[in-house]
C-alpha cells in the first residue's frame, strides 16, 4: 500500500498525529510498511531526524515497529475483546478449545474447604502466601530449576507479560517458536515487540534455526520446554544440551521458560537455563493441572526480575487474592490431588498416543510428544476445518499459531476417548483423500 498521501506535517508530533489519524481511519493497516525516514523527509521537506523523531514517537505509542533493514511498519494489534465465538451445532464434539478434561481435575470442593479462607486487610503481611511458596520451591528444585526468588501472579500469559514490560522495550526482538501459542503472539503485539520466529520439531526449537535468529539482535526467548501449544514438543536433554550451547553465546538474552502444563504434561521438564544466565524466568501455571479459573501461576526468577515485577505489582493489582493462593496450595499438599494429576498425566498421554495411531493407520502425519494438542500439517487449512464440522469435529484452524510454517489443525485430545478418536481418524481421512496421495507433511 502506498501510505504517503496519508502522513503529513511539520514537526514530530504533527507527523505522528497523522499516522495516528490514518490508523484510527482504517487508511493504515497492521503490517503496512511506512516510507524510509530519508524518503518521507523528502516528500515533507523536513529533515530526516524529525522523521526519526517521529517514528521514535510512534514505536513508543506502540503504534509502530522498528524491522531491522525492512525498516518501520504498523505494527499488528491484537483485537481488544476477541469476538464471541458462535455456538456449535449440538451434534459438532468440540476438539477445538484446549482445555483439561474436566472429569480429571481435582476435587476443588475439598480444597477450598481445606484452605480455610479468610478475610485480608490492606497491609496484612505478606502478597505471597508462605506455605505455597514452600511448595512451590520443592515443585521447582525437584526439576532443577533453583528458585529462591519466586512471583505468585495470575496465570501464566500474565507472568510472562510481566516479566518482559520490565526488561524490554517497544521495537524489541523476541524469539518465540514456530508455530507459537497465540496468546503469546498476541501479547507481543500487544506490547509493540517483534516476534522472531524459530521452527521447531518434536523436540522444540531446532539448534540450526536458533542459531540464525540469535543472529538478529534479539533482546529475549519465550520457549515451552514440554507440551508446547500447538505442536506438542518436549526437550529431550541431547536438545537441550544443544540448545544451551547456542545460547551460551548470548548470556544477556531474557530466557522466559512457560511451563503451562506443569505435571500433566507428560514429559520431564528439561530446562535451557544455566548459571550464565542473568536474566531468567519459569513461569509454571496451575490451570491444565488444577483448573483454568484458579488464574494463578508462579515465577521462579533471577533477583532483579523478581523485584522489578512484584514493585510493579504493588503499583496495580497489588496481589493475587490469598484465598487462590491457599486453595492452590491446600490442592498441592494433598495426597489424593497427586494421585489424580498422576493418573491425569496417564490419561492424557493414552489419549494422545491412541489418536496419533489412529491417524498413522491411515498414513496421516502428525505430532504429539507431549500436552493436550495433536499438530496435522494438512494440505488447506479452510477447506479440512469445514469438512471436519460437517463431520460433527470442530478443531482450530493452524493459522492463528504459524508465522512462517506451513498449514496445520490443532485437535485438543484431552476428553477424547478412544471410540472418539477411532472416529475422527476416519473422518479426517475421508477429508484428505480426494486432496492427497500421499503423507500430509511435517511441522
Amino acid at each position: 500500500m502506498t501510505v504517503q498521501n496519508y502522513i503529513s506535517g511539520r514537526t514530530a508530533v504533527n507527523i505522528q498525529t497523522s499516522v495516528e489519524a490514518a490508523v484510527a481511519a482504517g487508511r493504515l493497516r497492521g503490517g503496512d510498511l511506512l516510507p524510509t525516514v530519508r524518503t518521507l523527509a523528502a516528500q515533507l521537506d523536513v529533515s530526516p531526524a524529525t522523521v526519526a523523531a517521529a517514528y521514535r514517537l510512534l514505536r513508543d505509542r506502540g503504534l509502530a515497529v522498528a524491522d531491522g533493514r525492512r525498516g518501520t511498519s504498523i505494527r499488528h494489534a491484537a483485537p481488544l475483546l476477541p469476538p464471541p465465538a458462535a455456538p456449535l451445532p449440538s451434534h459438532v464434539r468440540d476438539l477445538s478449545d484446549g482445555n483439561p478434561d474436566a472429569a480429571l481435575l481435582p476435587d476443588l470442593a475439598t480444597a477450598v474447604r481445606a484452605s480455610a479462607p479468610e478475610q485480608r486487610l490492606y497491609g496484612d503481611e505478606t502478597i505471597n502466601d508462605a506455605r505455597l511458596l514452600t511448595l512451590a520451591r520443592k515443585q521447582f528444585a525437584a526439576d532443577g530449576v533453583v528458585a529462591e526468588q519466586i512471583a505468585v501472579v495470575s496465570g501464566a500469559l500474565d507472568g510472562i507479560e510481566r516479566v518482559l514490560r520490565e526488561h524490554l522495550r517497544a521495537g524489541d526482538r523476541v524469539i518465540v517458536e514456530d508455530p507459537c501459542f497465540t496468546g503469546v503472539a498476541d501479547l507481543l503485539g500487544a506490547v509493540s515487540l517483534v516476534a522472531v520466529p524459530v521452527a521447531v520439531d518434536d523436540q522444540g526449537l531446532i539448534p540450526a534455526e536458533l542459531r540464525k535468529a540469535l543472529r538478529s539482535p534479539a533482546a529475549a526467548l519465550i520457549v515451552t520446554p514440554r507440551a508446547q501449544n500447538p505442536t506438542g514438543a518436549a526437550f529431550t536433554p541431547k536438545r537441550a544440551r544443544e540448545l544451551r550451547a547456542l545460547l551460551a553465546s548470548r548470556p544477556e538474552l531474557l530466557l522466559v521458560e512457560d511451563d503451562h502444563a506443569g505435571p500433566i504434561a507428560g514429559a520431564p521438564y528439561v530446562t535451557l537455563r544455566d548459571a550464565s544466565r542473568a536474566r531468567w524466568a519459569v513461569v509454571r501455571s496451575v490451570s491444565k493441572s488444577l483448573g483454568p479459573d484458579l488464574r494463578v501461576a508462579l515465577v521462579a526468577c533471577d533477583a532483579q526480575t523478581m523485584a522489578r515485577v512484584e514493585g510493579r505489582q504493588t503499583l496495580g493489582i497489588r496481589w493475587v487474592s490469598h484465598i487462590l493462593q491457599r486453595i492452590v496450595a491446600a490442592m498441592w499438599s494433598n495426597g489424593r490431588t497427586q494421585t489424580r494429576l498422576a493418573r491425569a498425566e496417564r490419561v492424557y498421554g493414552e489419549r494422545r498416543d491412541t489418536l496419533l495411531r489412529e491417524l498413522a493407520k491411515h498414513g496421516i502425519d502428525a505430532h504429539g510428544a507431549s500436552g493436550l494438542n495433536v499438530w496435522i500439517p494438512v494440505p488447506e487449512e479452510s477447506a479440512v476445518v469445514q469438512g471436519l464440522l460437517h463431520a460433527g469435529w470442530a478443531v482450530q484452524a493452524g493459522e492463528r499459531y504459524r508465522i512462517r510454517s506451513a498449514p496445520a489443525i490443532r485437535v485438543t485430545i484431552a476428553a477424547l476417548e478412544r471410540a472418539d478418536a477411532v472416529a475422527f481418524a476416519d473422518d479426517l481421512a475421508r477429508i484428505l483423500r480426494p486432496r492427497s496421495s500421499g503423507r500430509a507433511g511435517a511441522v
